[in-house]
């Protein structure tokens, strides 16, 4: 039995604000090749109180539906008590900040379509950081 790798690395970038899309998806195989781990998991977190991770196709008419969505579920303009960004923290209890794939023969497993998302829910550029978990042997 091989012994069991982890693999820790922090991914940053930056947002360009409301309702931005960023595709992680690269990153995630890059680093999930780096790390040498032939069967295991990789873990995705996002530890920010208003960005989000998806699994989706990366389909431009597809993020317009889905940017219509959370602003039709929960609207800018709602009364809030929270200043200026309730909206966003209100967006990101929705959908997870974290998303776990398994490494199967060196690979990460995606489905046919699907890539990896962050969703920017904060109503400003942010500078934001994603920390990738590769776990296996």
């Amino acid at each position: 039995m091989s012994p069991l790798k982890i693999v820790n690395k922090a991914h940053h970038f930056s947002t360009r604000g409301e309702i931005d899309f960023v595709d992680l998806t690269d990153k995630v195989h890059e680093i999930v090749a780096e790390s040498g781990v032939k069967n295991g998991i990789v873990h995705v977190f996002a530890p920010h109180a208003t960005g989000i991770l998806i699994l989706t196709e990366s389909d431009s008419a597809l993020l317009n539906d889905i940017k219509s969505f959370l602003e039709n579920l929960i609207p800018k303009r709602g009364g809030y008590q929270h200043p200026s960004n309730a909206h966003s923290h209100l967006r990101s209890m929705l959908l997870s900040p974290d998303k776990t794939l398994p490494i199967v023969d060196g690979h990460v497993t995606f489905g046919t379509w699907q890539s990896l998302l962050f969703v920017e829910t904060d109503v400003y550029p942010r500078k934001r950081t994603v920390i990738i978990q590769v776990i296996g042997e």
